[in-house]
């Protein structure tokens, strides 16, 4: 299982892959698995990525690494998961921003009223 995440490049080291696995991102058939976990093609795997969840059939099982171009070709993603990560992307990004007040540098007051305090 490690290995295939590594190899389908959805984790930058197979270290990176059995913390996943272990912290529970990571279902196979919807069942939690363990990173030792054999896959075979037609497994659907659950994985979640940060904020994004993805849902993936596998469709050539693969232990090693390589380029982008054959890794995009050891999955495929459904369609549910694709629009789902891309509504959620796209209420992320037009999403208010939050200002945290206090935060940044301080005002010309600001700096005023620390200096009379340093001078006291």
């Amino acid at each position: 299982m490690d290995k295939w995440l590594f190899a389908a490049r959805f984790f930058k080291s197979r270290a990176l892959a059995v913390e996943a696995i272990t912290g529970g991102k990571v279902a196979v058939n919807d069942e939690a698995v363990k990173p030792s976990r054999e896959l075979k093609p037609g497994d659907r795997v659950w994985l979640r990525l940060g904020p994004y969840e993805h849902t993936v059939v596998v469709r050539i099982v693969s232990e090693r690494r390589g380029p982008a171009s054959v890794a995009a070709t050891l999955y495929e993603e459904t369609a549910a998961s694709r629009e789902a990560r891309e509504k959620h992307a796209w209420m992320l990004k037009h999403a208010a921003p939050t200002v945290d007040s206090g935060a940044g540098r301080p005002t010309k007051r600001d700096r005023r009223n620390l200096d009379k305090l340093r001078d006291w």
